[in-house]
């Protein structure tokens, strides 16, 4: 038996990329599996309990915490992964674009953690991971509304990290370079100065095992920061149809 057979956790973000790559790996492990996101492919997925939810309005997501909590139970694990990524100059970068950013990668997970922590924080036990960037501890060129919501982001976690410690409930952050996910299909790194290719990036399932080992430490064990980088060199078993599997 896994240390998450049976336990609820939460994964928003989850029809696609590192979402749809760490649902699977904690339905794997056992877990009962709510995926949140804004919208779902036709057909249901038996494995899991999906559920919609813009995560930028608070209403939403207190209304999403009530049906959670009210009716499946307190998570014992939320994947605070949903979010959106703008790789832009910054005279390009308009105050839309600015705020949307912030609205996606910082504000969605405030409201996440405003709604489920506290309930978490009663039972005195669960794993709140908050999926990040390379982007929120590093400054690279077009970044500017990104890094800035990313930035924004661990500066949360670390409060928060701070606010709840001694509490039961872990906050882990999870900062991946770049990954191949379908963000990548409109930029066409390789023809980028400077970009990795796609297929010497990180996958999808590299972190979501990162997400799955900091869901599953002991209890006396608190994994606050991991951070992973492509090594440079592409899985002899690299297929880009899997990249957002």
């Amino acid at each position: 038996m896994t240390a998450l057979a049976g336990r609820l956790a939460l994964v928003t973000g989850a029809t696609r990329g590192i979402g749809a790559a760490a649902a699977a790996a904690l339905s794997r492990a056992g877990a009962r599996v709510v995926r949140v996101a804004r919208a779902f492919p036709a057909g249901p997925d038996v494995r899991y309990l999906d559920l919609t939810c813009d995560l930028t309005d608070p209403v939403q997501v207190e209304t999403l915490a009530a049906r959670v909590i009210g009716v499946e139970g307190v998570p014992a694990v939320v994947v605070s992964n949903a979010g959106g990524f703008l790789l832009q100059p910054l005279e390009r970068t308009t105050p839309a674009d600015f705020d949307g950013q912030v609205a996606l990668n910082l504000r969605g997970p405030f409201l996440l953690a405003r709604a489920f922590l506290p309930v978490m924080r009663d039972v005195g036990t669960g794993s709140f991971i908050s999926v990040g960037s390379v982007a929120d501890h590093i400054g690279l060129p077009e970044n500017a509304a990104y890094a800035a919501s990313k930035y924004g982001l661990r500066g949360l976690h670390e409060t928060l990290a701070a606010e709840y410690r001694g509490t039961g409930v872990r906050l882990t952050l999870i900062s991946p370079g770049a990954t191949d996910t379908a963000i990548w299909d409109p930029i066409q790194p390789e023809g980028r100065p400077g970009f990795p290719s796609r297929a010497a990036m990180l996958r999808p399932a590299d972190v979501a095992d990162a997400i799955l080992f900091a869901a599953t430490r002991p209890d006396h064990v608190h994994v606050d920061w991991i951070r992973l980088q492509p090594s440079g060199r592409a899985p002899p078993d690299f297929n880009h149809s899997d990249a957002d599997a």
